[in-house]
C-alpha cells in the first residue's frame, strides 16, 4: 500500500529540543512507526512551518491513502479557525484522488507553552478540530481527531514529544483498522 503523510513539523518528526530543525529518531516518529507496524510504503511529506497550501502538490496517482494533518501553523500565524478551514477546503477539493483515499486528521489541541501564550490559541485549536470534522463530512472523506489520542506536547505547546508520537501512531493505527 502506498501512503503519503502530508503535514507540518509534527508529521516531519521535528524535535523541539534539538537545534536547527532536528528530528526525532525514526523509531520515535509517528510516520515511521506506522510504516514499521503496517509494512506499507510511506512517504513522509511533513515540512517544518508548513501552512495549508494554496495549490495542491502533485500526489502520485497510485496513492492508496493520503493522510493530511495541517492547520496548526495557520492558527499560530493569526488565522481564525474558520479561515483555516476554508483554506483546507480549497486545498482538499483540488486533490485529484478518490475521496475514499483521503484521511483528514484534526491536529491535537495546543496547550499553553512557549509558542502558545494565550488561551485564545488553545480555544481556536479546539474550534478548528470541529471545523475539520464538519469539512470531512461535507467533502465525504475520512476523518480522525488526534485530540482524542492523549498526545503529550513539548514545552512549546505545539510539538509532539516522543511519547506523543507513539500515542499518535497508536491512535492512528486504531483508526485505520
Amino acid at each position: 500500500m502506498n501512503v503519503i503523510c502530508f503535514g507540518d513539523s509534527n508529521t516531519y518528526g521535528y524535535d523541539p529540543q534539538g537545534y536547527f530543525g532536528g528530528r526525532y529518531d525514526a523509531d520515535s516518529r509517528w510516520v515511521d512507526i506506522l510504516a514499521m507496524e503496517t509494512g506499507w510504503t510511506i512517504s513522509n511529506m511533513g515540512q517544518n512551518g508548513r501552512e495549508i497550501p494554496s495549490a495542491d502538490p502533485d500526489f502520485p496517482a497510485d496513492t492508496d491513502l493520503l493522510i493530511v494533518m495541517l492547520g496548526t501553523n495557520d492558527l499560530l500565524q493569526g488565522c481564525r479557525p474558520e479561515q483555516a478551514a476554508e483554506r483546507l477546503e480549497r486545498f482538499l477539493s483540488g486533490i485529484p484522488l478518490d475521496r475514499s483515499k483521503i484521511l483528514l486528521i484534526a491536529p491535537p489541541p495546543m496547550t499553553l507553552g512557549e509558542w502558545v501564550p494565550s488561551q485564545q490559541l488553545i480555544d481556536d485549536s479546539h474550534t478548528f478540530a470541529k471545523c475539520c470534522q464538519a469539512l470531512a463530512e461535507q467533502l465525504d472523506i475520512r476523518f480522525a481527531n488526534a485530540g482524542n489520542w492523549g498526545i503529550s506536547l513539548a514545552y512549546d505547546g505545539v510539538h509532539f514529544t516522543e511519547q506523543g508520537h507513539k500515542a499518535f501512531a497508536a491512535g492512528l493505527l486504531e483508526e485505520l483498522k
